[in-house]
């Protein structure tokens, strides 16, 4: 039988020293924690966008805001702008793949909301279109990328670049700063709301 020890041994290594190393980022996370946070006392709203596994992690990020993280409390605003298979799919037939999150924020997007915007290597096209539409409509944009940034790092309000070039350890990153966030939110809006799991 084949022993992966090793291999496993140097992954989870790996992982951790990408998280040890995005710590120095943590001023840049917690800016962001708290332009999240006036967004909400406002009566503000998140979009959240991104491509394959990034999709994922935002459609966890508004799963976790609209359903609960670890607090019963009231639920808050906030869309994946890769769920709604109706929309993806006419947008792109009908405008092209770019347009399929800037659209959709542009209809949805207030002044006052918050765009998180996932890209691993910030340079995807569809989510840079979708920062423009956030910039033209007075959206604060918090961008999750990794390496160097990409395009995305220059145009984002705030942006945490994971300091690796591995895909896999900068989306490891990116849910665990997302669920951060969460848990930020929830303590800081509903401090009262008794814990769902003791």
């Amino acid at each position: 039988m084949a022993d992966f020890k090793e291999t496993i041994l140097a992954q989870l290594k790996e992982a951790a020293d990408t998280m040890t190393a995005t710590s120095k980022f943590a001023p840049v996370i917690d800016a962001a924690a708290a332009v999240l946070l006036r967004c909400y006392r406002d009566g503000g709203r998140l979009l959240t966008f991104g491509n394959g596994g990034s999709a994922c992690d935002a459609q966890n990020f508004a799963d976790e805001l609209v359903g609960r993280y670890r607090r019963n409390r009231p639920p808050l605003s906030a869309l994946a702008l890769t769920v709604n298979q109706g929309d993806l799919t006419s947008i792109a037939n009908d405008f092209g793949y770019e347009e399929v999150f800037a659209r959709q924020l542009r209809a949805h997007g207030r002044a006052g909301d918050v765009a998180v915007a996932i890209s691993t290597s910030g340079n995807s096209k569809n989510v840079l279109k979708a920062v423009a539409a956030a910039k033209e409509l007075g959206i604060t944009v918090v961008g999750l990328t990794g390496r160097t940034g990409g395009r995305m790092k220059a145009e984002c309000d705030h942006c945490l670049c994971v300091p690796s070039d591995s895909t896999a350890r900068i989306q490891e990153v990116h849910i665990t700063v997302i669920q951060i966030w969460c848990g930020i939110l929830e303590d800081a809006l509903f401090p009262d709301a008794p814990l769902a799991h003791g």
